[in-house]
């Protein structure tokens, strides 16, 4: 008769608890090939490009919505330009990859066991995640902003915009006596500059007999682009004003009701307010803050292969990073970041990255725009050039030379959507 086998050591136990949890919260070889992408914007888009022809890599694309927003032209579409230019199907752009497209709005991540949780309900188990889900309106606490203002952020916040001006027309036979555009930035500017032209195109168009109306474009900060050289913002000035827009430069908001503006100091009667002055990192980031390592601006501390953990990539206008916000750096950030996984998954050498300075170049008008690479300043229609060259660019770095081509050939093509019309739009 054997003897009875003594119990197994409590350490023992332990141990064989620790390795089966390793076993199940650490991504097999698998597992690891399976990549998902969390945004539908330049970051996410070319990333998953990228991705999405690699050999062993199993790519899904999550978005928010099944459309890209390409946000240089969204002004453009919101002042008549083409709708085409600016919203462009996902299964369109990634038809040619083998990325799998799921429309959904991620809202958990838990990195120990390597899963995302959508709104839906459902959870994506991952091998690498790359978080590039762009910013958020920010409305900086201002009483009825949220309310009562029109955004530019979107296809959708650009439809809106345009109809709104037209419905002003339809409805009141006369156009606003004041439009404000509140913020200096880029996208200020260039609403600003495209809607005192495209007013005077509807307003034709419409057969109204406009009273004199005014364009106003308000900024906090004393001067236009505060990070740009005085010289830069002063040629820009003028030209705005030379179009006919009203620029207001250390002007402070402080609220909105349905028909006013409220400055410090001074109010503005109007129902049509455009904000662009500020936004903020995806709340997503701040829901899931014991995930991240999260900046005073909100955005997420990444390493110098732009991780935020292990197998956690943040890219884009998420990563606390010095030339975040701008579609040349989103495109830059993940095309790294699509290396150097490759390049971790083969156990290959990994580079380390750095940001580069990306140019800016800002349309005021049609036909001129201002350009700005450090100390080169270029303004005009040469300024201009330089932007249909970077928005040809900017289509193939998303799409295909032929359909890029065929995008970016619709810069001339005009969608008013106004069937009452006196005149036929072009």
């Amino acid at each position: 008769m054997q003897p009875a086998r003594p119990a197994a050591p409590g350490w023992t136990l332990s141990v064989i608890l620790l390795m089966i949890n390793l076993m199940t919260t650490i991504p097999s070889a698998a597992t690891r090939q399976h990549i998902i992408i969390v945004g539908g914007g330049f970051a996410g888009v070319r990333a998953a490009l990228s991705l999405g022809h690699q050999a062993g890599l199993s790519v899904t694309l999550i978005s928010a919505t099944d459309t890209f927003a390409y946000f240089p032209q969204l002004y453009h579409a919101a002042t008549g330009g083409s709708r085409a230019e600016a919203s462009i199907p996902l299964v369109g752009l990634l038809s040619d990859t083998k990325v799998k497209i799921i429309v959904d709005t991620i809202n958990l991540v838990d990195t120990a066991a390597h899963t995302v949780t959508g709104a839906s309900g459902e959870v994506y188990p991952y091998g690498q995640l790359i978080l590039a889900t762009g910013s958020v309106t920010n409305y900086f606490g201002i009483p009825g902003l949220d309310k009562f203002s029109y955004g530019i952020k979107t296809i959708g916040d650009a439809m809106e915009f345009k109809q709104h001006l037209h419905d002003q027309l339809i409805k009141g036979h006369k156009p606003e006596l004041h439009y404000v555009i509140v913020g200096g930035g880029p996208t200020g500017i260039e609403l600003s500059s495209a809607l005192s032209e495209y007013m005077e195109r509807i307003v034709a168009l419409h057969g109204v007999s406009a009273p004199k109306y005014r364009i106003d474009l308000v900024e906090a900060a004393p001067r236009l682009l505060p990070r740009s050289s005085e010289a830069h913002s002063k040629r820009i000035q003028e030209r705005l004003e030379k179009l006919g827009v009203h620029v207001m430069t250390g002007a402070v908001v402080e609220g909105e009701t349905v028909d006013r503006l409220q400055l410090k100091g001074e109010s503005i009667t109007t129902k049509t307010v455009v904000w662009t002055a500020g936004v903020a990192n995806n709340p997503f980031f701040r829901n899931n803050a014991d995930s991240f390592t999260l900046a005073k601006n909100g955005r997420v501390e990444v390493n110098e292969f732009m991780e935020a953990g292990p197998d956690l990539y943040v890219i884009g206008d998420n990563a606390a990073m010095p030339h975040g916000g701008s579609a040349e750096t989103a495109v830059a950030d993940a095309r790294f970041v699509a290396a150097d996984i490759a390049s971790k998954l083969a156990g290959g050498k990994r580079k380390t990255y750095r940001q580069k300075t990306p140019t800016s170049v800002i349309p005021v008008g049609n036909g001129w725009a201002a350009v700005e690479h450090g100390k080169l300043h270029v303004y005009g229609y040469l300024g201009w050039l330089l932007r249909r060259v970077g928005d040809f660019i900017g289509y193939t770095d998303i799409e295909s030379l032929s359909r890029a081509l065929r995008v970016w050939g619709l810069d001339n093509k005009r969608q008013d959507e106004c069937p009452i019309c006196t005149k036929a739009t072009a």
